[in-house]
């Protein structure tokens, strides 16, 4: 797997997860995160009447905005342009970064207060700032905490979900100097202190966005921390990164769309800081940008837009799908090796990336459907995934060993002396490897392809009988059929 901003691990799926699996503090963190925020977001819905109504109508709004993209894409600059705001769109991620690169050269800034961002994750943005010089300073606590780790995120909202207390204090002491307690409150106190200072010295500021607003050309930025709202005032640059499928056409809409964005992603009614920032500051505010750039990512939008995968633009990144994932539970963010992780990141990965990099990721996936369920705007995940599971074998991916065993199979299914020959030896060769203890256990997980079954469960022994030659021995002969038909006539006239 070739490395990119969006694929962070080239090691094998399979490596992957069997690495994640033996993390026990991973699986615990995300164990109580996933109770937590699911049973909040459980409780939050029922409350609600019309919960169930409100994710239609945010479905219906998301599928509107996408089928008239291009009319709500030109909307939304012409009215971020009339408020002072200057937007540019990149087709690639290339063209994403380099656009920031030169407002930066053109300030003069070497370094800028960033908000969390995944479409500046997706473009790999601080990576390419850092080999110009340019060091760009996360903000927020998580994304801090891993900037400092030099880490990546396991969650696309929580993303230092993998993270305790007594990790993050022993990590500020040894980077950053730190010498309090491992109290949150303490942390962030001193956190709060090292970023007031970049703050006020900042240049630029760098956020993303929730949604852009069509009808006013509005940026809106959700936060719990409020370290976007400083990013958005205290410098007099700030740059926007906007996913052109980003969109809402007004705010009555973004009312419905934020009434279950925070639910759905952290389990609370509301978040601590909702900003709606339209253009540049007036002559007679005292905070604010005199100058803002929204860069419009396409990045493969377009393409993903007139493919099969079209509902996957629907997303609003609130991860309730990864929250209510059992395969994720076990293999962890880390186990996906993406910077988007669980169903979702199943399905877009390998619309950013293509099959050749993520052939694998389609089948980290039960099709158990729980993330549908979940989906605030009911992208049908598990049927996404499934079509790319069809896409990956209808181009002849599947490895040698793979193709071979079903190429075999194929053969013993359609054919009865070889399927007879096949499951009297089986039945004969388990007994042998059962033994006394009846099954297939642990002692048999050295053989290459049963292990994956045998080496966690047991594997119960083919009956040494068919029900066919059970079937026929027990079935009437024609005579006794006979016979039986002509008592019951006799019975009847009788």
């Amino acid at each position: 797997m070739a490395l990119s901003p969006v694929i962070y691990d080239d090691a094998p799926l399979r490596e992957r997860v069997r690495k994640a699996l033996t993390d026990d503090f991973k699986h615990e963190a995300i164990r109580k995160a996933q109770d937590t925020i699911v049973g909040n977001a459980e409780r939050l819905a029922r409350e609600n009447p019309i919960w169930e109504e409100l994710r239609l109508e945010a479905a219906y709004i998301r599928n509107h905005v996408l089928q008239n993209l291009d009319y709500y894409i030109k909307e939304f600059a012409t009215n971020a342009q009339v408020a002072g705001a200057k937007v540019y769109f990149a087709p690639t991620a290339e063209d994403a970064v380099e656009k920031a690169l030169d407002i930066f050269e053109e300030v003069g800034a070497k370094s800028c207060v960033k908000s969390k961002s995944m479409v500046t994750e997706e473009v790999g943005l601080n990576d390419f700032l850092e080999e110009h010089g340019i060091h760009a300073i996360e903000t927020d606590c998580a994304e801090n905490i891993l900037q400092t780790a030099g880490d990546k995120p396991s969650h696309i909202v929580v993303p230092a979900l993998h993270f305790d207390r007594k990790h993050i204090r022993d990590l500020y002491r040894d980077k950053k100097g730190y010498t309090g307690s491992e109290d949150p409150e303490e942390i962030t106190h001193f956190l709060r202190e090292n970023l007031r200072k970049e703050f006020l010295e900042a240049k630029i500021g760098v956020t993303g966005c929730n949604f852009g607003v069509a009808e006013t050309g509005s940026c809106t930025l959700v936060t719990n921390e409020g370290n976007g709202r400083m990013a958005t005032t205290v410098p007099n640059t700030q740059i926007v990164f906007l996913g052109a499928e980003r969109l809402v056409p007004n705010l009555k809409s973004l009312d419905t769309l934020l009434t279950l964005l925070v639910p759905s992603a952290v389990g609370s009614k509301i978040t601590s800081s909702f900003s709606i920032n339209t253009g540049t500051a007036n002559a007679d505010e005292a905070d604010g940008p005199h100058s803002v750039h929204i860069i419009m990512v396409n990045n493969g939008r377009s393409t993903i837009l007139k493919s099969e995968f079209a509902p996957m633009l629907r997303c609003i990144r609130c991860g309730a799908c990864m929250n209510n994932c059992p395969v994720y539970r076990h293999i962890t963010g880390h186990g996906y090796g993406s910077i988007y992780p669980g169903p979702m990141g199943v399905v877009l990965t390998p619309l950013l990336e293509g099959y050749d990099n993520t052939d694998k990721m389609a089948f980290a996936c039960s099709l158990c459907g729980a993330c549908d369920d979940a989906c605030p705007v009911k992208i049908p995940l598990h049927e996404l995934i499934h079509h790319h599971r069809l896409n990956i074998v209808a181009e002849g991916r599947p490895g040698a060993p793979e193709k071979a065993a079903f190429a075999t199979a194929g053969k013993v299914l359609s054919n009865r002396k070889l399927y007879d020959l096949a499951t009297g030896a089986g039945s004969k060769g388990m007994k042998i490897m059962g033994g006394s203890y009846g099954a297939l256990g642990s002692s048999t997980s050295w053989i290459p392809v049963l292990r994956g079954w045998t080496g966690s469960r047991d594997f119960e022994l083919l009956a040494e009988e068919r029900f066919r030659d059970w079937f026929k021995r027990h079935s009437l002969t024609p005579y006794e059929t006979d016979t039986n038909k002509h008592n019951e006539t006799k019975g009847g006239e009788s």
